[in-house]
Formats: C-alpha cells, structure tokens, sequence
C-alpha cells in the first residue's frame, strides 16, 4: 500500500526501465513502456535519449518537458 512516498532514486537500467527507490526503501525494477502511447505528453520518451533524461521532481520521475508518472502508480508497479 502507498503512503505517500517519495521516490529517492532512479537508474535507467536498458530499454524502458528503470530501477526505482522508495523513501521507505521499497524498490524494484519499472518498465515504462506502455506509458509511451499515453498522450502527446510522452511521445518524446519514445527517444531513449530523451527518456534517459528523467530526474526526480516533486517525489516522483520526471522528464524536462513536463511529463512525469504519479508515484503511486510507481509504487504499485513495484509491489507487484
């Protein structure tokens, strides 16, 4: 269960994923390509240059156009 955690640490790890840490040290491996074909938004992170450029904004991964995926949804990825 989420409670509102932040994410800490992100390392691209090859293709889409990435290796996300949690504040309450929950971690694990995200594929992020489904999140690709979601709206205009995040067409760019289909250039894995451009997706490899994410950092942590606001507790959660974040790219420098403006897209970002809630933590939750990381979170739930992670636990499952």
């Amino acid at each position: 269960m989420w409670n509102m955690n932040d994410v800490t640490r992100i390392d691209y790890q090859n293709d889409y994923t990435f290796h996300i840490v949690f504040d309450d040290g929950v971690a694990g491996n995200i594929d992020l390509s489904e999140h690709i074909s979601r709206g205009a938004i995040f067409a760019p992170l289909k250039d894995k240059d451009f997706l490899k450029k994410a950092t942590i904004e606001g507790g959660t991964i974040s790219w420098p156009n403006g897209a970002d995926i809630a933590p939750e949804t990381l979170y739930e990825k992670v636990c499952r």
